[in-house]
């Protein structure tokens, strides 16, 4: 009886090398599934930080509209003041992944509206100077203008257009997003 019931305690388990095949292969669909899973989690970082640029500049022209001043978006250190047009941020980079800071004058001072914090895994290009917005329509000051979105430190699984984004703003004041780098047709 013993015998017997070794026999069907047996058949009930795995041995030890059907267990690490399975540990081997789990391994092995971890491994290539990896490069899929952080080149999408850097596309889901860019797209988040152009959409938050793209609702401020919405937000920052509003403002303008319903509050009849010139309304300013700048990039801001992490007190939340408004740097100099090519001064770096704490992390050296001297683009907008700084963060930014909706703008209005109060008292002769800056007053921040709206910020966003610093993140320096996503590269934002474009001009380095302010961007105002203006009463009674909301345009901005100076002509059509545009920011390039793209991961900081790009690798082979994220080169090309669908991990970049470019937010247009028009002279109107309206600003949109599209798919691409904004030196690619639109």
């Amino acid at each position: 009886m013993k015998n017997d019931g070794w026999a069907m305690r047996a058949r009930y388990g795995f041995t030890l090398i059907e267990t690490l095949m399975v540990v081997a292969l789990l391994a092995l669909l971890a491994a290539m599934a990896t490069p899929s899973f952080v080149a999408w989690q850097v596309r889901d970082q860019v797209n988040a930080r152009a959409y938050a640029l793209l609702s401020t500049l919405a937000y920052a022209r509003s403002e303008a509209i319903r509050r009849g001043v010139r309304v300013t978006v700048c990039r801001i250190d992490a007190a939340r003041h408004c740097l100099a047009a090519g001064q770096a941020c704490r992390s050296g980079a001297t683009d907008w992944s700084c963060g930014w800071a909706v703008m209005i004058e109060r008292a002769g001072a800056l007053l921040a509206l709206r910020a966003q914090p610093e993140f320096a895994a996503v590269s934002i290009a474009g001009a380095s100077t302010n961007l105002s917005f203006t009463p009674p329509a909301g345009q901005t000051i100076g002509s059509f203008r545009s920011f390039d979105l793209a991961p900081r430190v790009p690798w082979k699984a994220t080169q090309g257009n669908p991990w970049r984004r470019c937010i247009r703003i028009a002279a109107g004041g309206r600003a949109r997003i599209a798919e691409g780098a904004c030196g690619a047709s639109a």
